[in-house]
């Protein structure tokens, strides 16, 4: 892909968390690219390393017992790992946004909803007050808040978990950032909210060219909204493809899985199907494939059970993990594979 059109490029991360129990690879080898003006959605259940990689790329891992111990985060030609604090601050919030998964907790309970806002677009903009404030009103109002001159001298306690999601939203897209992260952005938010917010972000796309990290649960959200997807699995990242190509055929037995779990309208009531087992613990992952307890194949396959399969392009634009996946083992490998333990069924 073309640099030119890349926001921003992250190569092969790892974010550790070093605990009294071990070492736990949140994070462990990833990269992807976001292109500009493109959503770049990443989906996979609680646990698999979405939520840090996003934190990661803020510079926000609490240190200790959080570290980046390997890896690049390239934004505008810059290694984001290599600034400092100051220099940090200056694209943290202006050049890249983020929307927090929980509000509450990423909200100052002294301060004033609209007094948040206005310090992020002075601090970036350097806006007067009065204009600073003009902006916080006007951008409560564009996600959907009613009275929002009223609302903007309020607290985050004198508002419903909904709204202060929607507050979340209005300060990150406030100083207009070329990349936004969007981790679970509508997750307390009704259906109709939910809409108009993701609305907005498409708007804001549109406007400013805007490329948007979207981490997400709703995979409903994912088909309509994204345009490239990666699928994390245990600190790795399992499948990545363009957003038409995987809902027609995902390839990875855990992507699969994952879309075999939704829910589909038909006339007779049917069980939902669902994926054995959870994910595993950072600090007790199994060896080989990091999926293969919990894969009907990989749990009776040898080479899944020993061997970690790493992301490799199997043709249409499409990279997967997986030793089953079509295209995917070299005829060497099957070589080596069927020496030691003889033809696969």
């Amino acid at each position: 892909m073309d640099d030119n059109n890349t926001a921003l490029a992250v190569e092969n991360l790892a974010t550790y968390f070093f605990l009294e129990e071990g070492v736990a690879k949140a994070v462990d080898g990833i990269s992807f690219k976001v292109k500009k003006g493109r959503t770049f959605a990443r989906v996979g259940e609680s646990g698999c390393g979405k939520s840090v990689t996003a934190l990661s790329i803020m510079r926000l891992i609490p240190d200790p017992p959080g570290r980046i111990v390997a890896g690049k985060i390239v934004f505008d030609g810059t290694d984001l790992l290599v600034l400092d604090e100051k220099q940090m601050r200056h694209v943290r919030g202006n050049k890249i946004a983020m929307i927090f998964q929980e509000p509450m907790t990423s909200l100052n309970p002294v301060y004033t909803v609209g007094s948040q806002i206005v310090e992020a677009v002075k601090l970036h903009q350097g806006k007067s007050d009065s204009k600073a404030w003009s902006d916080a009103v006007r951008m409560l109002e564009r996600v959907g808040i009613a009275d929002p001159a009223r609302r903007a001298r309020e607290y985050p306690h004198q508002m419903s978990g909904g709204m202060r999601q929607r507050v979340m939203i209005a300060m990150a897209v406030s100083c207009k950032p070329d990349v936004l992260i969007a981790d679970e952005p509508t997750t307390a938010l009704d259906v109709t909210i939910q809409a108009q917010i993701l609305d907005l972000l498409d708007e804001l796309q549109a406007q400013n060219n805007m490329s948007i990290l979207l981490i997400t649960h709703d995979l409903g959200v994912v088909a309509e909204r994204g345009d490239d997807i990666a699928v994390m699995y245990a600190s790795k990242i399992v499948e990545k493809a363009e957003s038409g190509p995987f809902f027609a055929e995902p390839v990875h037995p855990y992507s699969q899985g994952l879309l075999k779990s939704l829910p589909q309208l038909n006339l007779s009531p049917k069980r939902l199907s669902t994926i054995a087992g959870t994910v595993p613990e950072p600090l007790h992952f199994p060896t080989g494939c990091k999926f293969h307890p919990r894969c009907s194949t990989g749990r009776n396959d040898k080479r899944c059970q020993t061997t970690e399969p790493q992301l490799r392009n199997v043709g249409h634009g499409r990279q997967v993990a997986c030793w089953h996946a079509p295209g995917y083992e070299t005829n060497e490998e099957r070589a080596e594979y069927e020496s030691k333990y003889g033809k696969r069924q």
